[in-house]
This record gives structure tokens, sequence and C-alpha cells, in this order.
């Protein structure tokens, strides 16, 4: 069996696998990138945040995304009813990107992993790890099966667990742990956009909310194509019958603003389902171990917070474990697990509070208070580490209780 010794392993190939080794390979550490895949291949979160950017652009990955000309997202839109919620990446609290993208992963990953390997980055596809064993001293030997069923061992000083909804390191180490997030599921695919309409309409990401637990995604692509995906209870999923296209095209009569749109609109593949996929991990780290992205934790798409998260970790882990093996002391409780708690904490109250209702309140809410949306719009943006905004410092009540004082004016004004 062949032996394999490098710095550090990396157990995946998307935005988060890319972003670690093009950080550890610019600091001239011996990388391998294993990807369990054959790229291109299909994958959701394809809804950037404006923070994801600076990310992309500290590890000189941004010429190579900017080059492929993907759709430009500047903002978001949410609907309910009559009622329309626009949020401007240019209006917010936070200092930082106003813009990011709207992408078919297939190709935004591609064009990540092609600008490594032109780099000279190690990367194999259609490799899977199978299995892993840590010394005392956190080194580690990973048995790795290739293409062909054959095993090799990559023996590393550090693993990186950038797999995603693979969850390798969590499975293999036995680190999943039940999510706090309310239990929903999701059935997408993508269309050919043959109705999209002219300018700007055509080309916003929108949130189309059916009810407290329910929505419904659009993001339209570049190349005329438009990701599609309800979001609901379990119950609400499995309501619908027939195949995956069927129920997907059935749901898609709940669509008051969309359905003349797509209904006709001709299916790229058959949609895909994902059941109870909110994550949660006992710990993001270990010795000679961490976890980035999905593969520590998994909130909700409704604020498109997946690949941002799998960004900023990747490019955190990466700098710790840089420091860490030129020798220099690193609190990976406080600097990794504590830092990326935090936001994680901030989006998950949001996430709770959409389905509570509560976000929903102040999302919808006439007339806008102009600074309150301010604030919630660099959350929505991925700063959401920045505690001079209120609604990171405050999150755990300040949507809560601005929701309630406006439900109580409403209550008091219908009492008049």
């Amino acid at each position: 069996m062949q032996d394999i010794n490098i710095d550090v392993l990396i157990i995946g190939a998307g935005p988060s696998g890319s972003v670690a080794a093009a950080y550890l390979h610019k600091k001239g550490l011996n990388v391998k990138v294993v990807e369990k895949s054959k790229f291109p291949r299909f994958v959701i979160g394809e809804s950037l945040l404006p923070r994801c950017m600076d990310h992309f652009e500290e590890v000189d990955l941004l010429d190579c995304l900017k080059a492929e000309n993907f759709e430009v997202k500047a903002g978001a839109r949410f609907l309910r009813g009559d009622i329309v919620c626009n949020f401007d990446f240019s209006k917010k609290h936070t200092d930082g990107w106003d813009w990011t993208w709207q992408v078919p992963r297939a190709d935004f990953d591609s064009a990540l992993v092609n600008e490594l390997l032109k780099w000279g980055v190690d990367i194999s596809f259609e490799h899977e790890v199978v299995d892993v064993q840590f010394a005392e001293n956190g080194s580690s030997v990973t048995e790795v099966k290739d293409e062909t069923g054959a095993s090799y061992h990559v023996h590393a000083k550090y693993i990186v667990d950038s797999s995603g909804y693979g969850r390798v390191l969590p499975r293999l180490l036995d680190l999943d742990k039940p999510s706090s997030i309310p239990e929903h599921s999701s059935i997408f695919g993508h269309v050919k956009d043959i109705n999209r309409p002219e300018g700007t309409e055509g080309t916003l990401i929108t949130f189309d909310v059916l009810d407290k637990d329910t929505w419904f995604w659009v993001i339209p692509f570049s190349n005329g194509n438009t990701s599609l995906g309800f979001v609901g209870k379990n119950e609400f999923i499995d309501s619908f019958e027939g195949t995956s296209s069927e129920r997907l095209i059935d749901m898609l009569k709940h669509s008051d603003y969309y359905y003349e749109r797509f209904k006709d609109a001709p299916l790229l593949f058959e949609p895909k389902s994902i059941r109870n996929y909110s994550k949660a991990v006992k710990k993001f780290y270990g010795k000679g171990f961490v976890l980035t992205g999905n593969s520590a934790e998994f909130l909700d798409p409704v604020f498109s917070s997946g690949v941002t998260f799998a960004t900023e970790s990747a490019l955190k882990a990466s700098k710790l474990i840089a420091k860490e093996l030129q020798g220099e002391s690193v609190d990976w409780k406080e600097d990794y697990e504590g830092y990326i708690k935090a936001g994680v904490d901030v989006f998950a109250t949001y996430v709770k509070e959409w389905y509570t209702g509560n976000l929903q309140t102040l999302f919808f809410h006439r007339p806008e208070n102009p600074e309150v949306k301010k604030q919630i719009c660099a959350v929505l943006a991925g700063y959401v580490w920045d505690q001079s905004n209120p609604f990171v410092k405050k999150h755990d009540r300040v949507v809560r209780t601005m929701a309630h004082l406006i439900n109580m004016g409403k209550e008091q004004s219908e009492s008049v």
C-alpha cells in the first residue's frame, strides 16, 4: 500500500477546501486535497453573501471567479403576499463588500479547483476517505480509496475536514449531535428560464414566503438557467405525491407571484431533496483536526449563510494551522471554536426567529425603519462578527423584542 507524507490533508474540494488549500499552499505547506466526487458536480448552496468575497480576495481566488461572469447579487428580495422587502447590500450598517454572486456551484467550484491546479496544488478527485487514526501528538494516518478501489495511506500533521454534507470526520469520529434548528426539508432543481423577464426583475434572487414555515427560492444564473427550491416542514414536503419533478411542479402552484413564469420551464434534471438538513457537532476541532463549513454546522438555507461560513471557517482554521506548524501557540477553543460559534449563533438566532415569525414581522412591517433595516442588512450580508451592530451584539433578544413591540402596537391600534 502506497504511503504519502504531507503537512495538511484537506477533505473536500468545495469552497471551504479550496480556500484552505489556497492559504496553506501560499504559506509553503505541503497540502493534499482529496475529493470524493468528480468535478464538475452538482451541489446546493448557490447564493453567496458579500462577506465571502473578503475570503476569496485574501487568498487570491477572486480574479479567477470574476472571469466566469457569474450573475451579480447586489441584495435580496423577500415577498409575502403583496408586501415586498428589498435588501440592498450597499445600504448596510457594516463596511464591506456590497455585492457578491449567484452561482451554479458546478461551475463555481470548478473555477476554484482549476485555479488551484494551475498553482500546483495536489487535488485527487474520486478519492474517498474510509478511515483515519490519530496519534497522541495529533499526527494522523488516513486510509483513502482511489477511483479504482485501491487504497493508500496519507500521513499528515493536520487534517482539515471540508467535506460539507459528506461530514467525513463527524461520521468517523462520532461527532454529530442533534441540531437546535427546527426540522425542515427541501426539494429543488434547475430550470431553463424560458420566460425570464428583461432587466432587473429577471435576475433578482427572491424568497417567496408562502407561510411562516414555508418559502420558495428563486436564484437566476447568468447562463439563462434558474435554481428553484421549496423549503417547508416535513409534512408539507411529504404532502405532495409523484416523482420529484411532479412534486416540484405541483408546489409551484402555491406561488402566486412566480407560477406563470415557471409553469412551463423545462427542468434540467430530476429535482433533488434533503430531509432534516440542519446539522450540529459536539466540537469543532480536536488534536490534529479541524472541521470547517457544513462539516461542522449547517443551519438553514433561508439566509444563504452556508458558503460564507465555509470560507470564513476555512480561512480562520488555515491561519491557525500555519501558526501551529510554525511552532507558535494556538488557542483553538477561543480563536477558532469561540470565534466561529459567535457567528453561527447570530445566524442561528435569525433562523429560529424566522420560523417563530418574529423576524418576518420585522421584514414585512410597514412603514419600514431605515436604521433597523441597515443593521439587519449587514447580518444578511454575512458581517455577523461586527459588535457595533445591535442586531449582532444583542441578536439573542433584539429581534424578539422589536417584533413584540410591533405586535403590541398593532393590537393597540386595532383596539382603538
